[in-house]
């Protein structure tokens, strides 16, 4: 789990005046991708990074389907208005344009984002006994009154405790649900609203990266705010819009307010008896903007009267995608009856405990459970309305050459031999890869799937790819010392599309799709366990220094910088290779082709 401790005046820079208090907090990110869709989690209760608040590294803050480097959301969060006891009108907010973070977690180390699959029990501080309700939840705190001295802000006294849910197979797997928990802590409230608000962002970000020609819709009947791509334009055409529905309380009887915005309309709604008249509480329902726009959108409903300290309000929103807007909207009907249910539907077999054993050109996959491993073949679903005592039916083994997340080839399938399902292949549990190119990066995962649900005609569920998948580097392993270090390619030429081959020798880092100068890469191979590695011009001035210390991997890789991060230029260079442990020293060259 990843945790961040840091001084709040680091956090709200500029944001905050007046006197500064040693006020501390402990960020966290996480990101669902069990299934099609990749969402930021933060614990600030953003579903984005866009201020830089949680060093979340990634380009995508919303992804749907994974892989197709589709996004969705640009910023996104809640806003909490309410009355307090004095006639005060306030609304914290977690996110919006013209207006600070207001919520932060506290600073103990277990105040991060919690991660639960189903089945697992977890002893939360402020949950203990927290059951996993989706194959993949996570679970987190924050409050509006953590941090003070943050501009314009009055805080209302909250905690919130957000889960958010996400499935890994069909037909659960093209939405996320995320649940509010909102308990004044100080004072009482009178006239609660609710709302979220969403700055969508539906485009290709492979193509550009500011899309401006989204549609804005209102499902009232649906208390759904939806954002899709308008068709053509110079971000291409995205495959599935995003629906922001409310599933608790879907409620008629409330006053619900659904607003769009003009970019520049929001600077007027940083004071809060404006937001909360205007944008929360006002009853208006706008009709679907006319022209394509930016998605700048509020659903906001109340009022909850009388709400007392210990109090908790509870609340449902889902993020809805789908493939097209009417396969959206069916994946909105889904999810009343999926909310009905609490979301008890039958539900995959555990991941399997998934090992590799590396040699030269080949891969070893093996996941026979031991003793103390969840074991897929043993799992119980309560839920299923067949009562199946062994839900269980196989594994499937999957290969991509891209990504952790796909796309991904089927290499094997293997299920319980005979009964009626499958092909009656019987179990293996182990899978060998041959042929594989030494040093290039390959990913494996192989997962357990079940039976369907005879009853109620629930699909075989099977658990997420990219949930159990690793990345594998064949090769051989270090040598006893240097003698035969070489370098890979030689000559290296800058008109090679290095990014093309498959599986790819260049990559670009991280989320980003696209091929940049820091991403060319030559290796340094048949390294010594401990050795440095020094690259000098012909001239025989130093270039980079590189250290190594792994006695699996005999490999180096360099991106052609120098120690101060410039791009070298064309020509023959110089290494030479220490053998730390011996001091014995091997001395080479390459050639450089821009």
């Amino acid at each position: 789990m990843r945790k961040r401790l840091l001084e709040s005046v680091l956090l709200m820079g500029m944001m905050l005046s007046g006197p500064l208090q040693a006020q501390f907090t402990t960020l966290d990110w996480k990101v669902h991708d069990v299934g099609n869709v990749r969402q930021l989690i933060t614990n600030i209760g953003t579903l984005d990074d866009h201020k830089n608040q949680v060093n979340y590294p990634g380009l995508l803050h919303c992804e749907m389907p994974i892989g197709s480097n589709e996004e969705h959301i640009y910023q996104g969060g809640i806003w909490v208005g309410a009355v307090t006891p004095e006639g005060d009108t306030l609304v914290s907010v977690t996110r919006t344009h013209f207006t600070p973070e207001e919520f932060y977690p506290t600073a103990e180390p277990w105040d991060t984002i919690w991660v639960a699959h189903k089945g697992d029990t977890l002893d939360i501080p402020y949950w203990p006994g927290y059951s996993a309700v989706s194959d993949q939840d996570f679970i987190c705190r924050y409050s509006d009154y953590n941090i003070l001295n943050i501009r314009d802000h009055t805080p209302l006294y909250l905690d919130v405790i957000q889960r958010s849910y996400a499935w890994s197979s069909p037909p659960l797997d093209q939405f996320i649900v995320l649940n509010y928990d909102v308990i004044p802590t100080k004072i009482p409230l009178n006239n609660v609203y609710f709302g979220f608000w969403l700055h969508g962002e539906i485009g290709n970000n492979d193509i550009a990266t500011n899309f401006i020609d989204d549609l804005t819709l209102f499902y009232p009947d649906q208390f759904m705010a939806v954002g899709e791509d308008n068709p053509g334009g110079d971000d291409g055409n995205t495959i599935s819009p995003i629906g922001i529905k409310i599933l608790y309380p879907a409620d008629s009887s409330l006053v619900w307010t659904f607003k769009w915005y003009d970019h520049e309309d929001l600077a007027g709604f940083g004071r809060d008896p404006l937001r909360y008249r205007v944008a929360m509480s006002s009853g208006v329902i706008m009709q679907n903007r006319p022209d394509p726009e930016r998605v700048h959108v509020s659903v906001c409903f109340g009022p909850f009267n009388n709400v007392q300290v210990g109090d908790t309000l509870h609340f449902e929103i889902a993020e809805v995608f789908g493939y097209g807007r009417e396969a959206m909207m069916e994946n909105a009907h889904y999810l009343e009856f999926l909310q009905e249910r609490g979301y008890r539907v039958p539900f995959p077999p555990p991941k399997p405990p998934l090992r590799v054993t590396i040699s030269s050109h080949q891969v070893k996959l093996s996941w026979k459970p031991q003793e103390g491993e969840p074991n897929p073949e043993t799992y119980f679903d309560p839920y299923r309305g067949d009562g199946e005592e062994q839900p269980f039916e196989g594994y499937r083994v999957y290969k991509s050459t891209v990504s952790a997340q796909g796309p991904w080839t089927l290499l094997a399938e293997y299920d319980v031999p005979d009964n009626q399902y499958g092909n009656n292949t019987g179990l293996q549990w182990e899978y060998t890869d041959v042929g594989l190119l030494n040093n290039f990066e390959y990913y494996y995962s192989v997962t357990a799937f079940s039976k369907p649900d005879s009853v109620t005609n629930f699909p075989s569920q099977e658990s997420s790819i990219s949930g159990n998948a690793v990345r594998v580097i064949p090769g051989t392993a270090s040598p006893k010392t240097v003698g035969k270090v070489a370098v890979v390619p030689n000559p290296y030429r800058g008109d090679v599309a290095y990014d093309k081959f498959n599986p790819q020798w260049e990559k670009p880092t991280g989320t980003r799709k696209f091929w940049m100068e820091q991403d060319r890469r030559i290796q340094f191979i048949n390294l010594p366990a401990r050795c440095e590695i020094k690259i000098y011009t012909l001239a025989g001035d130093l270039v980079n220094t590189l250290q190594h210390n792994n006695a699996q991997i005999g490999f180096e890789d360099w991106n052609l910088t120098s120690s101060v991060g410039q791009a070298i230029s064309s020509g023959i260079y110089l290494f030479t290779v220490e053998d730390l442990n011996t001091g014995e020293v091997q001395v080479g060259k390459f050639v450089i082709i821009k």
